[in-house]
């Protein structure tokens, strides 16, 4: 089975989302979602977690967060794995909670910050549950606006700071900027690999990062997002040979891929592929 590339480090943004397996609902009540954010702040102090914005819906969650310190891995373990295990037991229920692993987009911060806290929060408007964001108590919008108390977990400071100084005109700024949202474009469309969300030098920013385990065990679309450009293996060796083999051992190209590149045969690249060794 597949696993999900990782890409952890200091400050990173992430657009976290776990559903429910086979579809089904992972908060059956009030108390459930209660017992989920206080596990959150848990995650958040233990782990050095810095949440942008949050909405659970009923099947499944977002999560804008800041790992400050890094551990995304860990602290989504934590957290998925200690919920799953409170839901199980207070439902009387085995298995799985979740649906797999659980998703998560490294983001941009200058760029997507704003609109993907938006996305977000009008996440329960675009499921018709509410017609507007501040009727849904279980997301960080009535927080952020000021309409009930910030838990010392979110920090949604910094969504305000990009409005002006002053708190009150910052939050009013925020409350039309996700109300123009509504029915607007998603910003995850835009996602790249499956994984990264932003523009070319920050998708180039992760090439090269080898996070831990097999690659081959990664899906060849997001294992590509740390590979070099196809053309750049060309153009970085003279041997031709040296760059199809090169190109097949970051796991990021088909033998097929490379051959239409280099216009030659699969069964070429094959044969330059076996006799070539790594340094």
């Amino acid at each position: 089975m597949n696993r999900p590339l990782r890409i952890e480090f200091e400050h990173a943004l992430y657009h976290v989302t776990a559903r429910g397996d086979r579809q089904d609902s992972i908060f059956r009540s009030d108390s459930d979602r209660l017992v989920w954010l206080t596990l959150l702040g848990e995650t958040c102090e233990r782990f050095n977690f810095e949440v942008r914005a949050y909405c659970q819906m009923t099947n499944h969650f977002h999560l804008l967060l800041e790992t400050v310190s890094g551990e995304l891995a860990r602290g989504m373990r934590h957290l998925n794995g200690t919920y799953s295990r409170y839901f199980n037991r207070t439902h009387g229920l085995i298995g799985h909670v979740f649906q797999g692993r659980y998703k998560a987009i490294l983001c941009q911060h200058e760029t997507y910050l704003l609109e993907l806290s938006r996305y977000i929060e009008l996440n329960p408007v675009r499921a018709r549950m509410v017609a507007l964001p501040n009727e849904w108590p279980w997301s960080s919008y009535q927080a952020t606006i000021g309409l009930v108390d910030s838990p010392p977990w979110l920090r949604s400071a910094l969504l305000l700071m990009q409005f002006g100084g002053k708190q009150l005109e910052a939050r009013l700024s925020y409350k039309e900027f996700v109300l123009a949202g509504i029915g607007g474009i998603n910003p995850l469309s835009k996602v790249s690999n499956q994984m990264l969300l932003g523009d070319g030098d920050f998708r180039a920013s992760v090439i090269g990062i080898q996070p831990p385990g097999d690659l081959r065990e990664i899906k060849r679309t997001q294992r590509r997002a740390i590979a070099l450009p196809l053309a750049k293996y060309f153009a970085a060796y003279r041997d031709p040979k040296e760059a199809m083999a090169r190109a097949y051992y970051s796991l990021g190209y088909s033998m097929r891929e490379i051959a239409q590149h280099a216009r030659v045969s699969i069964k070429t690249v094959s044969r330059v592929v076996a006799g070539f060794k790594l340094d």
